[in-house]
């Protein structure tokens, strides 16, 4: 008879960003200091308190959205792979800008000097096209159409190798079988490969693929390749919209129950009680620079919007509003700052949402906010949650032990890993 193998039950993954303060600029100044420095801090405690994955984002850009810049995010995530054993390490990487062949042997690395710990968040980007040549940035659809085909020849690369190519001598050295490497012999619109993929069978056979963007062009890519979606879900109905049109397409294209994972950022404000946490929303709200939160809005409603002479506390105008259609990047925020303007807020409360940039945003206890997260999980429409504050000691304190605690507590968040890899860790089917 054969013997059933239970499914471990499902929890909720959690993912923190490596950054902090002081950031790598700061470090930079500091001769005796490495820019990694923050950054191993934050991940040796989230390692400790047992969260899945790392996060790092990137901007291949100078000056954008307020920052500096951001270092190159492989490098940043190996480099934390050497002080780190479980804890999963994000890059984000986009496939406008790379060849799908550098591509699969830097991620195909990544996976073997973290042990199987490797994830790539695949962006199409929407700035950065003055640094990579000239033609300016392609429109949406083709940067998505560019990023399918990339995703077919690093997946054919990694696969490249079947079973048993490669197997140990009994001289202690590698042998291998050149009958189970297999050429891919890509012809396509944008790459020529012929392949094999030139590095040892990877450890997770393939890392981890998460893809950020929910316009319609985002989420036909998602539901065709991605294991997790990182989206911008402000509220519970906009949750619920997004997992079902994702799921439902993904469920077309013959992809496993329950794929992709819905991955959302969590932007908490904690307070021992509900009172302290009402009171740093005010103060916050306070400090905001409302003449400069007009550029902020502009760019959420894609940066060709004059908000210069918008009275602060009157609704935009409808007739403001760009044709999502004819924006050539961030659709998805386009549209979630759209549904503002419609729904009648005045351009000083959208200055203040436009904080979090249309993220998912809770003030309260550890308490009131694992309530938050419970009633999104437990509606299926989260399956990871990425949280912030490592670095600043109460907000550590918020997150680990109160909000983490609170969550295992319910059996929301597992106690410990459950492997090696991040893919056992986030409950992901073995490829």
């Amino acid at each position: 008879m054969e013997r059933m193998t239970a499914r471990p039950p499902r929890t909720l993954g959690i993912v923190t960003g490596a950054g902090g303060y002081p950031g790598p600029y700061e470090l930079a100044l500091d001769p005796a200091r490495s820019t990694v420095d923050t950054a191993r801090t934050v991940a040796r405690r989230a390692e400790a308190a047992r969260i899945d994955a790392l996060f790092v984002p990137d901007l291949l850009t100078f000056g954008a959205q307020g920052t500096i810049g951001a270092q190159e995010p492989i490098v940043y995530v190996a480099a934390l792979s050497q002080v780190t054993e479980r804890v999963g390490l994000i890059a984000t990487v986009s496939t406008t800008f790379h060849h799908p062949y550098n591509l699969a042997r830097l991620f195909g690395t990544l996976d073997h000097v973290s042990n199987g710990r490797a994830a790539w968040n695949l962006v199409t980007s929407s700035i950065g096209e003055e640094n990579f040549g000239p033609g300016g940035l392609p429109g949406p659809e083709e940067r998505y159409a560019r990023a399918a085909e990339t995703l077919d020849v690093v997946n054919a690369l990694w696969d490249s190798w079947q079973p048993g190519a490669l197997r140990l001598g009994p001289d202690g050295r590698a042998v291998l079988d050149p009958s189970r490497i297999r050429p891919i012999d890509h012809r396509g619109r944008y790459f020529s490969v012929e392949g094999p993929l030139n590095i040892p069978p990877l450890p997770q056979r393939r890392p981890v693929l998460i893809q950020a963007g929910q316009s319609s062009a985002g989420i036909e890519l998602g539901a065709r390749y991605a294991e997790v979606v990182f989206t911008a879900l402000p509220t519970l109905d906009a949750a619920r919209e997004f997992t079902t049109r994702i799921r439902a397409r993904a469920a077309e294209l013959g992809r496993p129950h329950g794929l992709p994972f819905v991955f959302s950022s969590f932007h908490a404000t904690f307070g021992a009680t509900a009172q302290e946490a009402l009171r740093r929303v005010r103060d916050r709200r306070e400090a905001i620079d409302f003449e400069a939160g007009r550029a902020l809005v502009a760019d959420m409603l894609g940066g060709g919007v004059d908000l210069s002479e918008a009275k602060l506390d009157e609704p935009l105008p409808e007739s403001l509003l760009p044709d999502v259609d004819a924006v050539h990047r961030r659709r998805g925020r386009v549209e979630i700052f759209s549904r503002y303007v419609r729904e009648g807020l005045t351009l000083r409360d959208i200055i203040v949402k436009a904080q979090d940039t249309g993220h998912w945003s809770v003030a309260g206890t550890p308490g009131q906010l694992a309530d938050a997260v419970e009633e999104r999980f437990r509606a299926g429409v989260l399956d990871v949650l990425s949280v912030g504050g490592l670095h600043d000691p109460r907000e550590h304190e918020f997150v680990v032990d109160g909000l983490l605690h609170e969550l295992r507590r319910r059996g929301i968040v597992k106690p410990d890993y459950l492997g090696p890899t991040l893919r056992e860790n986030l409950g992901l089917p073995s490829l």
